[in-house]
Formats: structure tokens, C-alpha cells, sequence
């Protein structure tokens, strides 16, 4: 299996998919490519691949002596990410992931009436980092979000 041209071609369709959700309208046909053609498509790339890991049917490119792969130990998840094809399976998930935040955090963004000004920086730090994106939009968001849900106590998800 070529691991490599896996890698790029997953980082290339992740990279167009933000591309759009950053830069273009956010009409049907932008969320949908988005939604399917990137997170789907990631998806499915990540479900067939880790399926081949599991059942052996493809060389994951391990180093001769790496310990066997398991995810309950630090060892085991560190051997995953020895081979190329862990680390291809494992970054395609981030992208996936990532990808479907970013979609939700731009969604929510526009319902609650913020600018593509102050989107765009949320959604690259999301890109980038993930986690630290949806942490910071959880931040942005609450004030907004009791404002539009007046109720104490109660967050309009």
C-alpha cells in the first residue's frame, strides 16, 4: 500500500474542503462538497483503511521489533504510530474530525449572526489545533449563546 500518496491525497482534500468552508458562501453546494466530499469521503477513507489494519490485509510498514499494536497501553498506541500506515490511518482521523467541527463551529457561527472575520481565524486555529479552535469558539459562542436563551442556566446548543 502506498502510505505516502494516502497521506497527501487525504491532506489535499482536507486542506480544499477548509479552503471552501473558510473562503467561499456558505450555500448548499459548499456544504455539501464539504460535508460529503470531504468529512464523508475522510470517513470512509479512515473506516476502510483501519479495517485493512485490523485484519492484516494490508503492511502497515512497521519496524521489525516494534511492540504489537494496542490501544490500552502507551506502548501500544506509540508502536501504531511507528508505522506508516498507523500514522496514516490516525491522521486521517484528525481529519475527519476536524473537518466536522469546523463545519459545525461555522454553522453555528452563522445562526448566531458572527462575521466570516471573526469565523475565519477560529476555523484556521481549528484546522491547526483542533480542540484549541473549538475551545476558543466555546468561549466566543456562550455570550451569545445566553443572550439568545435568556433563561439562567440554559444553553441553546
Amino acid at each position: 500500500m502506498n502510505w505516502d500518496f494516502l497521506f497527501g491525497a487525504a491532506n489535499g482534500l482536507a486542506l480544499l474542503c477548509w479552503a471552501v468552508l473558510i473562503l467561499l458562501p456558505r450555500r448548499d453546494i459548499s456544504r455539501a462538497l464539504t460535508f460529503y466530499g470531504g468529512t464523508g469521503l475522510l470517513c470512509l477513507a479512515y473506516a476502510v483503511l483501519l479495517l485493512l489494519l485490523l485484519t492484516g490485509s494490508v503492511d502497515i510498514g512497521a519496524p521489525e521489533g516494534s511492540a504489537a499494536a494496542d490501544f490500552t497501553t502507551i506502548e501500544g498506541v506509540r508502536s501504531i504510530f511507528l508505522s506508516d500506515g498507523g500514522v496514516t490511518v490516525g491522521w486521517i482521523h484528525y481529519l475527519a474530525f476536524d473537518l466536522f467541527v469546523g463545519m459545525w463551529i461555522a454553522r453555528d457561527a452563522d445562526t448566531k449572526g458572527f462575521s466570516r472575520l471573526l469565523q475565519a481565524p477560529v476555523l484556521l486555529l481549528t484546522f491547526v489545533a483542533g480542540p484549541f479552535g473549538l475551545l476558543v469558539w466555546l468561549i466566543i459562542r456562550e455570550p451569545a449563546s445566553r443572550r439568545a436563551n435568556p433563561r439562567k442556566g440554559k444553553l441553546k446548543l
